[in-house]
């Protein structure tokens, strides 16, 4: 089942790429008794319509039955990411630098594993956020290889 997303990213990235969109994230996941295959595209900048998707949705599906890679059922769903978009490439944290994100980590780092903040730099081995505890704000580094999890935010206190 782990090979599932990576098979699938091979598959929909022509047809992404031939639409002119982004592939965010590919998920193979098991809800209840009940196998999801979602597909998470976007457009560069960002606002993906319904008709986009549907276009995808129509043109994977169809490669999907050719190809018969999955041997369970499964829906097969096809939508944007949403408001809090997951940051997995290089590509994704550069364009967030700038925005409220949210950061999980496998360690604690200054005695936290969950961090809520602006992300002021990114490289592909370090980010930097400047992150509210209460009162008062921090700069926090964290080494890319300690990222369990990134997502963009809403920050609502703004």
């Amino acid at each position: 089942m782990s090979k599932v997303p990576s098979v699938i990213e091979e598959l929909v990235t022509p047809i992404v790429e031939e639409l002119n969109l982004e592939l965010v994230n590919v998920e193979f996941v098991k809800e209840g008794r009940d196998w999801f295959l979602r597909v998470y595209v976007d457009t560069p900048e960002g606002g993906i319509d319904i008709s986009q998707c549907a276009q995808v949705s129509e043109r994977l599906s169809l490669l999907l039955d050719e190809k018969d890679p999955i041997t369970q059922n499964y829906y097969l769903e096809v939508s944007s990411p949403g408001a809090e978009r997951p940051l997995k490439k290089d590509t994704d944290f550069e364009k967030a630098i700038g925005k409220f994100i949210y950061v999980k980590t496998y360690e604690p780092i200054k005695d936290m594993k969950e961090f809520l903040g602006y992300l002021t730099s990114y490289d592909e081995h370090t980010l930097v956020m400047d992150v509210r505890i209460k009162t008062r704000k921090i700069t926090v580094t964290i080494e890319q290889k300690e990222i369990a999890l990134a997502r963009l935010a809403i920050d609502f206190s703004a």
